[in-house]
């Protein structure tokens, strides 16, 4: 089991740092080609927190009650990440492509604010991933390691230009690359764990990662691929990227 669990965790860690170093052969990413690679992520994303936790949270809930709690851990894993989003100062568009001014960020420099603006989606993705290693059947754990590795190298890709146009070196590009992949490290043994102190408890969290993930599908993501008149690859390459997992979970 704790095998599983070792290589899920650098199995997230690589395909950030891969997406990272493909990363640097495009330093200046246009925001068309940014928003097709989001929307794509975004669709990986959407299909590895259904297929993968939610629906899983909800088979495993047997009674009426049991489905009511999946509900409710679905929703506290949404307003978790935004009790998050609220009181953490960081940049709002998740590329860093874009500024915005939130009431925290006055002390903190715009490449400190883009990395806490990754490192606050990494956590939860990677709490999501080691949680489902609790289950007696791994396979849906596996269905959203495989989802969010997909989705991390594209989205490696996308958040190295910034970095580099803000005149941040190679090499501290590289180690915050680095760094944000180590935090999904964290997460998949912080999610383990929790779901190891209480077998009961488990649909909830499985629930609770996957209403994080659909937030920030929905409230990062898809505004983003959505701002910049390419709305339209953005959609097409989310439902490529939903379609994508849907067929790697049937093959595994």
């Amino acid at each position: 089991m704790i095998e599983n669990v070792i290589y899920s965790a650098l199995g997230l860690c690589g395909a950030t740092v891969i997406g990272s170093i493909i990363g640097f052969a495009f330093r200046e990413l246009p925001h068309k080609w940014n928003d097709t690679v989001l929307g794509y992520c975004a669709g990986v994303m959407m299909a590895a927190a259904v297929l993968g936790l939610l629906l899983p949270a909800a088979d495993m809930a047997s009674t009426p009650w049991g489905i009511a709690w999946v509900v409710i851990g679905g929703m506290m894993g949404a307003l978790f990440l935004n009790v998050i989003d609220f009181v953490t100062p960081h940049l709002h568009h998740i590329t860093g492509l874009d500024p915005e001014r939130h009431t925290h960020n006055a002390s903190l420099n715009h490449v400190l604010l883009f990395v806490m603006a990754i490192a606050i989606h990494k956590l939860p993705e990677g709490m999501a991933a080691g949680v489902g290693f609790n289950a007696a059947d791994t396979t849906d754990a596996w269905t959203v390691t495989a989802g969010i590795a997909l989705q991390n190298v594209p989205e490696g890709m996308v958040v190295i230009s910034p970095l580099l146009l803000a005149g941040v070196s190679r090499v501290r590009t590289f180690l915050i690359s680095l760094a944000i992949g180590l935090l999904e490290i964290v997460g998949v043994v912080i999610g383990f764990y929790a779901g190891a102190a209480s077998q009961m408890l488990l649909p909830v969290m499985l629930a609770f990662a996957g209403g994080a993930m659909l937030y920030v599908v929905s409230d990062e993501m898809i505004p983003e691929t959505h701002n910049h008149g390419y709305q339209k690859q953005a959609t097409y390459a989310l439902l490529l990227g939903f379609f994508t997992l849907l067929v790697l979970e049937r093959m595994l």
